[in-house]
Parts: structure tokens; C-alpha cells; sequence
């Protein structure tokens, strides 16, 4: 059975969609300074100027089998990278749920991961260390279809509901959309990260973080 899985996996994700995939990357605008200052994703003393960022936008196959423009900021030093595998995502069907950018939602991270947004910058301490900066604040980290990928504390909480029937990290249904967007060691979309030289949130041995990759 798990040999019949693999194989119906790689099928799955090396069926290129139909159509081509489109992004572009800018420096951040005025119009998106201000969406992230009334969004309180950025402010005077994050630790990254807004020079610095990159705003970007992706295609990606979403939930309903339909291909959606994502937005996402990040460093201006790894928004190549951003675009090269987003476009390995794409072309090998993986799917994300939404991609907004988290000044839509204030700023807080707990309303974008209930809405199961895939997101990066955010100037924010990182998780249970306020006085810390969290490499997203940095625009070095994303955290991707995060209901699926959830954070699961070294006691081993879940914080949002969603994300309980996703505790045991098996694939159960790989023709569902939803299922494939659960990340594995060893699937594709995990692989693609970590040949860019991103690491991933689900091979720390304390706590696990499944929804996040860095790159320093």
C-alpha cells in the first residue's frame, strides 16, 4: 500500500498544469508601505528596512483546483529563491490554500494561520521569546498552508483546532488537494525548500514546525 502511494504521489506532482506560470518581483511601492504600516506587518525599528524587501507575486494552484496570483514580501536576498521554487510548487502541482499578505490580518499571525494563509514578512518576536526577533521579521522565513503544517509544542499542543487531524503526519488521500498540502521529509514540495538551502521547521528534534522554512 504505501508503495501503491508513493507512486500515485510522484504522479500527481509531475503533472505540469496547463498554464504558464507568471510572477514578478519589486521593491515595495508606497501603496504597499501603506497596506503594511495600517496592516502592522512593519514600523519604525523592525529590524529590516523596508528597502530591503521584496514585494512578490506567484501563480499557485489553490484548494478548489483553480490557479490564484499569490502575495508574499520577503528579503531582497532570497526573493530569487522565492520565485524559483514557487515555480517548482507549481509545476509539480503542489497546492496553497491562500497567499496574502499577513498585513491583511492586522499583523496577527493567529488570524493568518486560521485562515490557513501561506506568508512570510511579518515584524514579530519569535514564538515564546518576546524579546527575540523572529526571522520572519526579517523576511527570511515562510510558513506554508499552516493548518496542515502546524507548530506542535516539545509538550505537544496544537493551538488551532484545524490542525489536530493533522497531528499524525501521513499522507491519507494523496488525489485530495488538501492532503497533498501536508509536508513530509521526503515529499516533493519539502525538497524543493531545502534544494535552495532553506531549512525546515519539521526537522527540529524539540519542537516541530512543520509549516516553516528559514533561510539564514
Amino acid at each position: 500500500m504505501i508503495i501503491k502511494k508513493t507512486v500515485l504521489f510522484t504522479a500527481l506532482l509531475t503533472t505540469s498544469l496547463f498554464a504558464e506560470f507568471h510572477s514578478s518581483i519589486s521593491k515595495i511601492t508606497p501603496d504597499i508601505k501603506k497596506r503594511m504600516v495600517d496592516g502592522n506587518s512593519w514600523r519604525k525599528g523592525c529590524p529590516v528596512a523596508i528597502v530591503d524587501l521584496r514585494y512578490i507575486q506567484v501563480d499557485h494552484l489553490d484548494f478548489t483546483d483553480n490557479i490564484s496570483r499569490g502575495e508574499i514580501i520577503v528579503h531582497k536576498d532570497v526573493a530569487d529563491d522565492v520565485v524559483a521554487i514557487f515555480e517548482e510548487l507549481y509545476n509539480m502541482n503542489y497546492a496553497i490554500n491562500q497567499m496574502h499578505l499577513v498585513s491583511d490580518f492586522n499583523g496577527n499571525d493567529w488570524k493568518s494561520i486560521e485562515a490557513d494563509n501561506t506568508s512570510a514578512f511579518n515584524c514579530r518576536p519569535t514564538t515564546g521569546h518576546k524579546n527575540k526577533w523572529s526571522k520572519h521579521a526579517y523576511g527570511r522565513a515562510i510558513d506554508i498552508n499552516p493548518i496542515a503544517n502546524p507548530y506542535i509544542s516539545k509538550k505537544g499542543h496544537i493551538s488551532h483546532n484545524a490542525s489536530q487531524q493533522y497531528r499524525k503526519r501521513v499522507h491519507k488521500d494523496l488525489s485530495n488537494l488538501k492532503d497533498r498540502a501536508l509536508l513530509l521529509k521526503n515529499d516533493p514540495a519539502t525538497k524543493a525548500f531545502k534544494s535552495y538551502g532553506w531549512k525546515w521547521g519539521g526537522d527540529w528534534n524539540t519542537i516541530k514546525d512543520y509549516q516553516h522554512f528559514v533561510k539564514k
